[in-house]
């Protein structure tokens, strides 16, 4: 079968194999897809600028007109050896996956078709062509896993000449995925600011990554529930200047709170120490966070969690019937929670 799994594709594309003329890129992760497309393109070694050269085309144009991406395919070219034929936006197009049937039948001597398509299912027709194609490949872009987001932190630290401290490398970690293109402009956004530095810091990332509302939010609850009133209030006014919510801050608590009860449970039920009880939970805790948390555990018992959980649950529904009031509400109510949790962790 002409295939490849998804963690073998990097290594297909760093060396091609010659016989694929047809080749399909596909997956949910577009922007993984597309860079994954320009990096096979590359490897063409036709001039990717020249018209003359590489055609690119739409896949709902080449649905339209029928016949059309054979036809390209089939054109001799007049100023290189061969033609890249490069096909974007493809998916359930019936006239595309009938043009792409009839160039796995009959491969074409001038040219390499190159398609882009969005997340293909088994049996889904183009990509069962390509699959069943004897000069054909089908690559499945997924999205990064932590290994691959270490490769483009990595890729990204060395083409700027940078280091990286570890409690940034994991707070930046955290900001990351879902869409290739997108992790590597956040990376390249952050070698730009930190230009002319050794190393970039936590608080570098902190600055220009786009998960700096989150961070904000972790550090005002953790210093809420551990008791650090003024750590909490300089947090929490930082979080409003940046432009966010009361109930962004009563949600995230919200759900935190509902995460230490559950885990509670287990240290409670005595075969755990509160380390091992963070290390093992699902969803996994910020490396950045887990002390803070297992000390919010040691202090806070499933009555107080109770309690603090019930005043943000009032808080929340408060506010949504005074939004004018949302900022003061939501603050008095963590200001209750700090001064709880000073309290607590006074009795240990």
């Amino acid at each position: 079968m002409a295939q490849k799994k998804a963690h073998e594709v990097d290594s297909w594309l760093a060396r091609p194999s010659p016989e694929a003329v047809v080749v399909l890129i596909y997956g949910p992760d577009r922007g993984l897809v597309s860079e994954r497309a320009a990096a096979f393109a590359s490897k063409t070694g036709l001039p990717l600028d020249d018209p003359f050269s590489v055609v690119k085309l739409d896949a709902a144009d080449v649905d339209r007109d029928a016949g059309r991406l054979v036809d390209e395919a089939r054109t001799v070219p007049m100023f290189a050896p061969r033609r890249l034929i490069w096909v974007r936006n493809a998916g359930a197009q019936k006239g595309l996956a009938d043009d792409v049937k009839a160039l796995a039948a009959d491969p074409p001597r001038d040219a390499i078709v190159l398609i882009e398509a969005s997340d293909l299912k088994k049996g889904a027709a183009l990509r069962t062509i390509v699959e069943g194609a004897f000069a054909g490949m089908a690559l499945p872009c997924y999205g990064d896993e932590a290994r691959d987001l270490e490769t483009v932190i990595d890729d990204e630290l060395r083409a700027a000449g940078l280091t990286m401290a570890l409690d940034a490398r994991n707070a930046l970690r955290r900001s990351l995925g879902g869409d290739r293109l997108a992790t590597r402009g956040e990376v390249q956004k952050l070698t730009l600011y930190a230009m002319g530095k050794e190393e970039i810091t936590l608080e570098d990332v902190k600055a220009m990554t786009g998960d700096v509302s989150a961070l904000s939010l972790d550090d005002a609850i953790d210093a809420a529930l551990g008791g650090n009133i003024a750590e909490f209030d300089a947090a929490f006014t930082k979080q409003c200047q940046s432009g966010s919510q009361a109930a962004q801050l009563l949600a995230a608590a919200t759900r935190h709170l509902q995460n230490l009860h559950l885990m509670r449970g287990e240290l409670e039920s005595g075969n755990r120490n509160a380390a091992a009880v963070v290390a093992a939970a699902r969803p996994p805790v910020f490396f950045a966070r887990r002390r803070a948390v297992e000390r919010a555990l040691a202090s806070w018992n499933s009555d107080t969690l109770n309690r603090a959980l019930a005043r943000v649950q009032s808080t929340t529904l408060q506010t949504r019937k005074r939004p004018d009031l949302a900022i003061a509400l939501a603050r008095q109510a963590m200001l209750g929670i700090a001064v709880e949790g000073a309290r607590l962790s006074a009795r240990k």
